[in-house]
């Protein structure tokens, strides 16, 4: 008998890939600061209002009680004092610095030293409850001393 031939192997068909996710569009990130118009507009309110060492509104403020009075107006809770506000929010450059950031002033950039919090608008202005004999005001962040720290809520 002939030896017969050995049998070629038949190509089997590649199986379909199995088709994953399909992609979707790249995320968008998250704005700055959730509310940080509803703590702008707030603090807008307040124009002219005094300044009262210790005041947290409604009819008087002082930096911190303003900045603390804008974001609960947002639903977020901020301690009243300057330094605790750098503290419960989170640091960031001033090239970062969005709408309804905190600016701080301190005596030589150390946190534990700091004296003033304002309320960033935008475009180099901010608003804040500046000291006795002057109420809430709009001005560039530049009119006084540059601040030296800033914060994101």
């Amino acid at each position: 008998p002939q030896p017969q031939p050995e049998p070629q192997p038949q190509p089997q068909p590649e199986p379909d890939p199995t088709p994953g996710p399909a992609p979707g569009p790249a995320p968008v990130p998250p704005p700055p600061a959730t509310g940080a118009s509803t703590a702008i507009d707030f603090a807008r309110a307040q124009l002219g209002e005094p300044y009262v060492w210790g005041a947290a509104g409604p009819d008087a403020w002082d930096c911190s009680g303003l900045t603390m009075g804008a974001w609960a107006a947002a639903g977020v809770t901020l301690p009243h004092w300057s330094v605790a506000q750098y503290d419960a929010t989170t640091p960031i450059s001033s090239s970062s610095l969005s709408q309804g950031d905190l600016l701080f002033w301190s005596g030589n950039g150390d946190p534990s030293t700091i004296y003033h919090v304002a309320l960033y608008l935008g475009n180099g202005m901010m608003v804040h409850a500046p000291r006795p004999g002057r109420g809430v005001e709009i001005v560039s962040m530049y009119y006084w001393i540059t601040p030296d720290l800033f914060t994101r809520v």
